[in-house]
């Protein structure tokens, strides 16, 4: 199957159900605001490494955490009553995501590259992106961003450079956006950690009944 070429100029996806088995869609275009916001829209979201061009994302089974379904272990929960970290959010989205570059680059290479740290800084200062940040003191220790539409949120990254500070980020997360009535956390794809925490699989129609629950999808 061909994989289709965005135009730089155009604001238009091809329809999601043309991915191939691998869940590629497109390629090329760029990553302003509105081509962000309109892909996740979707479902789609871009994913590629440094030197390579601009791949968009939208695999047909999604792994979602419903926020009222976030699972705390026991021992963790003995663990948030007895420790003085500080729970913040946006307090410093920047920070949050080169740290989950610069962890991640340190340790098995890295996505995030410059323009994806500048693009999705600049969601940020628009409205639309969200940070999760864990404080040992004045300390940045973990944290979680992602994408933020009003009623769900696509996580990007998270990053710990202590033990159980990334989970108490998702757990914060998860219980922020029970309250705030959010659908679902996007967690892109499946990890025996999160499957722990409540992650689960469903399939793309069901995910997009989520993400645009009032809209007809294209495609599907």
């Amino acid at each position: 199957m061909a994989v289709y070429r965005l135009n730089p100029k155009s604001l238009i996806f091809p329809p999601p159900m043309k991915a191939d088995q691998n869940g590629l869609l497109a390629i090329g275009g760029d990553l302003s605001v509105d081509r962000l916001r309109l892909a996740y829209r979707q479902g789609i979201f871009p994913w590629y490494e440094e030197g390579e061009p601009y791949l968009w994302w939208c695999p047909k089974e999604r792994f979602v955490i419903f926020p009222k379904e976030i699972r705390i272990s026991k021992s963790m929960k003995k663990f948030m009553k007895k420790t003085t970290w500080e729970v913040k959010q946006n307090t410093d989205f920047a920070g949050v995501i080169h740290s989950c570059r610069s962890l991640r680059e340190h340790r098995e290479g890295t996505w995030i590259t410059d323009e994806m740290e500048k693009a999705y800084c600049e969601l940020f200062l628009n409205g639309f992106a969200r940070s999760i940040e864990v404080y040992d003191g004045a300390s940045l220790i973990g944290g979680l961003y992602g994408v933020d539409d009003g009623r769900c949120f696509f996580g990007e990254s998270m990053f710990s450079r202590v033990s159980n500070a990334s989970k108490m980020a998702l757990i914060y997360l998860a219980k922020t956006l029970e309250k705030e009535h959010y659908n679902l956390i996007d967690c892109q794809f499946p990890t025996e950690h999160l499957e722990r925490m409540g992650g689960r699989k469903i399939s793309y129609q069901t995910y997009m009944s989520y993400v645009m629950p009032q809209e007809k999808n294209e495609g599907m």
